[in-house]
This record gives structure tokens, sequence and C-alpha cells, in this order.
């Protein structure tokens, strides 16, 4: 089994790329950061986890990276002539979708076990897995005071700067039974070049999540979010610098120290001579690997994916692709 750690749009794609590659896409496992869900309107709203969902059932908007493709706009439209806030952009079929969630979830239904049952029924092939079912909130430090994420990001378009990032509800959270399972059962574990912030550390900050990364027996790879100095998409970079954090891709792999065996630099980029050695007890050695890390089409988002399965086979995990 291969299980990727993963957020919205960035990790998406190589999620895509290993789902394209693989010659059994079953034995594909995401994991999705939550911390973005909220309730809007009512609806119970989970952008990365829809992202993740829509992609993998080749249904997203493949101008805007979210959504879903050849939308409309009716209820958004009658929504504002209401005096409703339209700011957050829902479409006509996307809300079908939210409808469906809260729907479910009203009788009683488990994130992760509404996410299958929207999946199914997109026909998706990978298992998606919601990081939990207890609910987590991104809340975003500003000079204008604590943002919930989606109107830091959305709303305001990430244009304040960010001193600190919290996520409310963790100290109540836990990972599902399904999320665990498969960090367990897995050969190889990929961590998405996510937002490490606010993609991939409410995933990490989940009570046993990191100490059953370190424990486990998987090879686990993380592939670089920045590349020659900026990030694909997205306030990766100003969001590391505002929190006190080098925004370099290096610094990435220190926050992936406790259990990283490979980390994935970009050709762009010089590369250590050297393994990195994390600041743990006892150290542990780092292994840098260079590739073409940029996805700006498919052919990209596949050619990355070969080359993690690529890098897992030289060390002895061999994992079924398709003839290329």
């Amino acid at each position: 089994m291969i299980t990727v750690l993963c957020g919205g749009v960035g990790g998406v794609k190589l999620v895509d790329g290993l789902a394209a590659v693989l010659a059994d896409p079953t034995a594909l496992t995401v994991i999705v950061n939550t911390g973005d869900d909220w309730r809007h309107l009512g609806l119970l709203i989970s952008p990365d986890v829809d992202t993740v969902m829509y992609t993998l059932a080749g249904v997203i908007s493949r101008d805007r990276g979210w959504g879903l493709e050849s939308e409309t706009w009716t209820a958004l439209e009658m929504m504002g002539r209401y005096g409703l806030p339209t700011w957050f952009q829902l479409g006509d079929r996307d809300l079908a979708t939210h409808v469906t969630r809260t729907f479910l979830m009203a009788q009683g239904r488990r994130l992760t076990e509404i996410t299958r049952i929207l999946a199914a029924a997109l026909g998706v092939v990978p298992r998606i897995l919601p990081m939990s079912d207890d609910p987590v909130s991104t809340i975003v430090h500003t000079p204008v005071g604590r943002l919930p994420f989606q109107e830091y990001f959305v709303k305001r378009r990430a244009e304040d700067p960010v001193t600190a990032i919290e996520f409310d509800g963790l100290e109540r959270a836990r990972p599902s039974a399904e999320v665990m399972e498969a960090i367990e059962a897995s050969a190889l574990i990929v961590v998405a070049p996510s937002n490490p912030l606010v993609s991939i550390r409410p995933i990490l900050a989940l009570p046993g999540v990191e100490a059953a990364l370190a424990d486990s027996g998987a090879l686990r790879v993380a592939v670089t979010p920045i590349i020659g100095g900026a990030a694909v998409k997205g306030p990766t970079v100003e969001m590391l610098r505002g929190t006190g954090i080098a925004a370099d891709p290096l610094a990435v792999a220190a926050l992936y120290e406790k259990f990283l065996d490979v980390f994935m630099l970009d050709v762009r980029d010089r590369a250590p001579a050297g393994p990195l050695v994390a600041a743990t007890s006892p150290p542990r050695r780092i292994a840098v690997e260079c590739a073409d890390t940029l996805m700006s089409d498919q052919a990209g988002r596949r050619r990355l994916a070969r080359e993690i399965l690529a890098v897992a086979a030289r060390r002895g995990v061999e994992i079924g692709r398709r003839p290329v």
C-alpha cells in the first residue's frame, strides 16, 4: 500500500500522478487535511477532501483547480439576491456535494464513511480518508485578528501577514482508525508538496500520527513544496516567514525530520553534499534526492510519480507500475 499525506490543490497533483501510473490504483490511500473544513450557510464543507475527490474522479475544473468542470452558478446568484454572502463560491453541482455531506452527517454518519459514499458515487478508485472524524479548524493569526482559514484564504485573498497558526479542536480530535491502519499497513508513505503549515501540520498534529509515522516500517518520502525560493501556488513562503521558519526546502524537510527517510529536492535548487542530519535524539540521517518536481501538466504529474516509485525501488520497495 502507498499512503499520501495531502492538502488541496498543490498536493493533489502528485496524488493524481500516482493514481495514473500505479498498476493497481486500489493500493493508493490518501490521508487528507480537514483543518480547512468549515460550516458555511449551514453546510459542512470539506474543501481539500473535495479537491482530491473531484480530481481523482476526473471532474475537477481544469481552469480553477477546485470545484467542478462546466459548473453553473444559478443558486449562488439567487443567494446573493437574498442578501446572503457569496464570496465563498458554491457552484450548483458542488452545492449538491455539500448538501449530501451535511444530510448524511445529520444522520449520524462519520466523515470517513460519508467521504467513501461520495467518492464511490463519483467512481473514485483510490481510497480517500479524511484525517479525522472530529472537527479541527485552522485559525490564522494576522494583524487584523484571528481569522478562520477560509476567511483568510478566500475572502481576504491571503493578503494579510501571518504571525501564527493554531488548530482549534485539536485537543479533542483523534485520527480515525482507518488513518492509523493505513499508516501501519503502508510500504511507502509520501508527504505531498502541500503547504507544510496548514495542509500537512494538521495531520501530523493529531495525537499519535507523528509517532506512528516514526515507528512505521515504510519508506517515508517528502516532496519539496518550494522551487527556486517560491511556492508554485499559494502563500506557503509568506506563511513560513511569518511564523519564523526559513522559506527554504531544507527548512521544510526539518519539519518532518522525526520520521522522514528521503527528501526530494527540485533540480533547480542546489543539492546538499550529503544526507541531511536531523536534529533529533539520536540524530537521524535523511537522504536527499533531486528530481523535476514541477507538475505543470499531466505529463509532469506522472513523471514525478514515477520518479518517487523509482526512488522507492532503489531502496527495496517495489511498487507495480503501468508500462510507460
